[in-house]
């Protein structure tokens, strides 16, 4: 079964955008409000602990960063019971849908939350990794949002590891 989802290292899945996975490797996501309204508070709350949530279950999180209208996420998919890596469709498909049903009680609305499709980029090296993260932590500075990078609470980052 998992071989022919998974026949060599890496895979490829084509939606409206081409998404590449390479294993063992870390990814960078971006995905987006449907509508480009900004969240209120609540809601950008319900979205950071969803994404940390995941952190140790089929993810290890290494930054993320809930913006007004769309969030970023640096992670690398762990392995499930099988020892193959949990698919980047399945980790958002859980990150997004969780956090949309939550989202609609809360806001007392139903439908779509997010934008179907996503971006992402495998990350080469531990330097893009920490070029990735210093993009994440400084975004709601470079957006008006916060003077410093840990002023703003829908920021999260892993301790350091390298």
């Amino acid at each position: 079964m998992h071989t022919a989802m998974f026949p060599t290292r890496a895979y490829q899945y084509r939606r409206r955008l081409p998404h590449f996975q390479k294993f063992d490797r870390a990814l960078f996501v971006t995905f987006c409000k449907l509508t480009r309204d900004a969240f209120p508070d609540d809601a950008r709350n319900l979205v950071l602990q969803h994404c940390v949530f995941e952190h140790g279950k089929r993810i290890e999180l290494h930054a993320a960063v809930v913006m007004p209208d769309h969030v970023h996420l640096l992670f690398t998919p762990l392995r499930d019971e099988h020892g193959w890596p949990y698919p980047l469709p399945n980790i958002l498909k859980m990150i997004k849908g969780t956090a949309a049903r939550d989202i609609n009680r809360l806001l007392r609305k139903g439908g779509p939350v997010w934008q179907d499709e996503s971006f992402d980029h495998v990350l080469r090296s531990q330097e893009s990794l920490a070029e990735k993260i210093e993009y994440i932590r400084m975004n709601p500075v470079r957006a008006g949002l916060a003077q410093k990078p840990e002023e703003y609470k829908w920021l999260w980052l892993a301790p350091c590891e390298f």
